[in-house]
């Protein structure tokens, strides 16, 4: 006999506003709304809140592709070729794998978007092992300091997730001379 649980998971899924596991990740405000799990690992899709000035670094994910659809607010992407884009509400932007990207938050109030990657569950967990459970509304910083960037950087790799150093640093962290 099947329990409603298991009827959610084969059938439709309704996901409320407000529902999914939220984690701070980066400083930006990451809410699961469809796990792999549930698309049998077709993919993820999550609900991203930045705060403004926000974002995250540029990285190059070697094992799946990305899409953003921005809801609200304006967000800057950086591309392969170095180039920045800016969109707001209702524009998408797809980044297939092995391609440099970044976003950040270049308006003046919260923006938030939906990411989409392909297939799923690399992202989930690798949200899940680098962010803390999100209790409330609060806003925190990105953290920036040299034990957070190089575990960023090792918990990335293990998800196929590469993030070049800034111009002027080596792979290792340390600043070029």
């Amino acid at each position: 006999m099947e329990t409603k649980e298991e009827k959610v998971e084969q059938g439709v899924t309704r996901i409320q506003p407000g529902d999914g596991r939220s984690l701070r990740v980066l400083g930006e405000l990451m809410t699961h709304k469809i796990t792999s799990e549930r698309t049998g690992g077709a993919y993820s899709l999550f609900e991203v809140m930045s705060e403004p000035g926000n974002g995250l670094p540029p990285h190059v994910q070697h094992r799946e592709d990305e899409a953003f659809y921005v809801l609200e607010g304006e967000y800057e992407f950086l591309d392969d070729d170095g180039h920045t884009i800016r969109i707001g509400a209702g524009s998408l932007i797809y980044v297939p794998k092995g391609n440099l990207h970044a976003h950040k938050n270049v308006g003046d109030k919260p923006s938030r978007m939906l990411v989409i990657q392909t297939p799923g569950g690399l992202h989930e967990r690798f949200f899940e092992e680098l962010g803390e459970p999100a209790t409330d509304e609060t806003k925190p910083p990105a953290p920036k300091d040299q034990p957070y960037v190089e575990k960023l950087v090792t918990i990335a790799a293990k998800y196929g997730i590469e993030i070049p150093p800034p111009p002027g640093w080596q792979a290792d962290g340390k600043r070029r001379d």
